[in-house]
């Protein structure tokens, strides 16, 4: 099953996890708790009040900041969209290899390899690999792993930026906006995905904020991020399931253009979570490269944080 759904912006704002837009900005995390008050002019003076005279400045422009930002998401909805493109696909594990098939074309498979947790973070506790969540070959059952890709209308990072309405802080609020939205598509997507089109949560019912905590069944890794940190896994997973139909493009090192963008892996195992990878030795790495068929000193290049 491979599905492409496209959003209006207020359809996933309400996904937006304002943590990281405040990060962005260099805010400290209480700052962003200003992004639970809506429309209450009385509540956001309490929530003023509620910080030491020191730093009431900053909370001030935290606010306005906020009040920036929905203004805007508010004239982004005229205009833009977000995209989302995933698929189910029967898979199995061959040992630190994902090998999915695509019953909609028949003899069509690829071979996705993953690294390995060398060096566990607690001593007894086992070196994780994503392919753990996956049932093995061996048990001759397929099981099913979530391939996706989420982004905005590409249009969107460029606003003001040059022209007659050139605008530095406008620009710069449209970009975190749009990362913010990528992942917010994201995490709507995932919902719908284990509501119904996978459907092995229907019966889920969590908040915006239980969402962000990561509370539901199974997990949503990023390609780029700690258990899945070869950015070049893009380019495998771009051919199986063509992120172009969204508009997201590769460049050479496998980073997304538009740079709003996130594409990953979805696993519905109750144990499934999130881990880092961490360090790998030179004995995995050369292994690894063995598995994606390229040389070594290229393998070296994507994985250098790991190194």
């Amino acid at each position: 099953m491979t599905r492409t759904l496209t959003y209006r912006i207020h359809d996933v704002a309400p996904y937006i996890n304002w943590s990281y837009f405040f990060h962005a900005w260099g805010f400290p995390p209480r700052f962003s708790n200003v992004s639970r008050i809506q429309g209450c002019d009385v509540c956001r003076a309490v929530w003023l009040a509620g910080f030491p005279e020191p730093e009431r400045a900053q909370a001030a422009e935290a606010m306005q900041l906020l009040k920036d930002a929905r203004r805007m998401l508010d004239h982004l909805d005229k205009d833009f969209h977000t995209h989302a493109r995933f698929g189910l696909y029967p898979a199995y594990a061959d040992g630190d290899d994902l090998i999915l098939a695509d019953p909609e074309k028949a003899g069509r498979k690829t071979r996705l390899p993953l690294l390995r947790q060398q060096h566990a973070a607690t001593p007894g506790t086992p070196n994780l690999c994503l392919a753990d969540f996956v049932r093995p070959a061996t048990q001759g059952i397929a099981d099913t792993v979530g391939v996706f890709a989420a982004t905005v209308d590409a249009g969107m990072e460029h606003l003001y930026e040059d022209g007659a309405y050139a605008d530095d802080f406008k620009h710069l609020l449209a970009q975190t906006l749009a990362d913010r939205l990528a992942e917010a598509t994201a995490e709507k997507m995932h919902e719908e995905v284990r509501h119904t089109h996978w459907g092995y949560a229907p019966d889920e019912h969590l908040t915006v904020e239980e969402l962000h905590a990561e509370k539901f069944i199974g997990i949503r890794p990023a390609v780029g991020y700690p258990s899945l940190p070869d950015q070049s896994a893009n380019f495998l997973l771009d051919e199986w399931l063509g992120f172009r139909d969204i508009g997201i493009s590769l460049t050479e090192h496998g980073a997304m253009k538009p740079h709003a963008a996130v594409s990953g892996l979805m696993f519905s195992h109750p144990a499934a979570r999130y881990f880092a990878v961490g360090r790998i030795g030179e004995d995995q790495l050369e292994d690894y490269a063995r598995r994606r068929g390229l040389p070594m000193e290229k393998m070296k290049k994507f994985l250098a944080a790991n190194l």
